[in-house]
């Protein structure tokens, strides 16, 4: 079990500059609006990730009627503006983003959807899509992605776990240069693990333009690259691991910059277009097989999911790896406060008087809400921030954050 290499990496102090940090905005609809009135009426249907932010933020789905006297969440942020720059204020160095949030403020204050001018006021409000979303520029991103159909992808064949011999595995999800994998223990042999990289197909998740070398970062490509270091991790130890998101041509990489991609498919079945679809197609998966083992006799405790996601923040925000569980879970909560530990250790022992600020909070996402198995959901990094880069672009740190999650799953 001491096989874990540990890899050194810098990490920093997490803060934020802002004294205020960005909330979203909430209003009560007129009578007889409805969700799509509602957004044209804030101009969000630029972008398919705004509807779908409002549907997650309130709770609802498309044919959900709104209620006058109830007050929802947009799909927009408010800042509190520093007098100086809309760039400094959200903490990205992005003019032609700058620039479009502009043009957002004044053209609401002109169509009287707010009322007051942000320098003036000091509030500046930041659509989620410009944080969030990949291609904000652009008015209608799924076009765009309908240009790569995922219709046309075959089903992946390399999703081929073959034993090649007592010790040795071929895996060819994990890519020529680590699909052989040697088991040298079974101490897993009755573990069930199902790893779940963020998003995937039509959705990159969260993304950082122009971040390294002029080329994008996308949230799902390092997720998944760390899901399936973690899981040749526990293969080692004779556990069953389930890759639940795969890519027919990515494999464990090595390098700074993962190409974003968007061939991902869920357990070989194309990934839909509408979050909500994406959300229950994977935790139906895994569900089906959960009920699967537990026939066989294998328990609850002894079936865990993973998600492993990249956050997005300010850009000035760094943050630790932190994790959700489902809140009535004592063995979910037990265990994210096992990896959580495991990560406090292994600071205090290779960056001494760094800190760690990582936290464990339980949290109604669908997945963990709706996933059978003990669940529990990472956010690795911030993925604007500049020094969490290092976490996730150095192959040595991806595969040490990976290393350092399966020891606190087993320990």
């Amino acid at each position: 079990m001491n096989r874990i290499f540990l890899s050194f990496f810098i990490l920093f102090f997490a803060f934020d500059v802002s004294a205020d940090a960005p909330y979203f905005h909430d209003v009560k609809p007129e009578k007889g609006e409805g969700i799509y009135a509602l957004l044209r009426k804030y101009n969000l249907m630029i972008h398919p990730c705004n509807k779908e932010k409002f549907l997650e933020l309130n709770d609802l789905t498309d044919k959900s009627v709104l209620l006058t006297h109830k007050s929802y969440k947009l799909p927009i942020y408010i800042y509190t503006y520093n007098d100086k720059s809309i760039r400094s204020t959200i903490g990205e160095d992005n003019w032609e983003k700058a620039v479009r949030i502009k043009k957002y403020n004044e053209g609401i204050l002109k169509k009287g959807a707010r009322k007051t001018d942000y320098k003036a006021s000091k509030i500046l409000w930041v659509p989620y899509h410009e944080i969030h979303c990949a291609g904000p520029e652009t008015a209608n991103i799924e076009k765009v992605k309908s240009n790569k159909p995922q219709s046309k992808i075959p089903a992946p064949k390399i999703n081929t776990t073959k034993k090649t011999d007592k010790n040795n595995l071929y895996v060819g999800l994990f890519g020529e240069k680590y699909a052989k994998v040697n088991v040298m223990d079974r101490s897993l042999k009755n573990k069930v693990y199902y790893i779940v990289a963020g998003h995937g197909g039509p959705d990159p998740g969260a993304m950082c333009n122009d971040c390294l070398d002029n080329k994008d970062l996308c949230e799902d490509e390092y997720a998944y690259d760390i899901s399936l270091r973690l899981a040749r991790d526990l293969m080692q130890h004779g556990a069953k691991v389930h890759i639940i998101i795969q890519d027919p041509n990515d494999g464990i990489r090595d390098g700074k910059l993962l190409k974003c991609d968007y061939d991902e498919r869920c357990m070989g079945k194309k990934i839909p277009r509408r979050q909500k679809a994406r959300l229950v197609q994977r935790a139906a998966e895994i569900n089906r097989l959960y009920r699967s083992y537990k026939a066989k006799g294998i328990k609850y405790e002894d079936q865990v999911a993973i998600f492993l996601h990249v956050d997005s923040n300010s850009a000035s925000k760094k943050q630790d790896v932190f994790f959700y569980h489902h809140k009535k879970s004592k063995h979910g909560k037990k265990l994210v406060k096992k990896i959580r530990d495991t990560f406090q250790e292994k600071y205090d022992k290779y960056q001494a008087g760094r800190g760690y600020k990582g936290t464990v909070k339980s949290r109604g996402l669908y997945v963990i809400n709706y996933t059978q198995p003990t669940t529990v959901f990472v956010e690795l990094a911030n993925i604007r921030n500049k020094s969490d880069h290092k976490r996730i672009l150095i192959e040595s740190n991806r595969q040490a954050v990976a290393n350092w999650l399966f020891e606190g799953l087993t320990r």
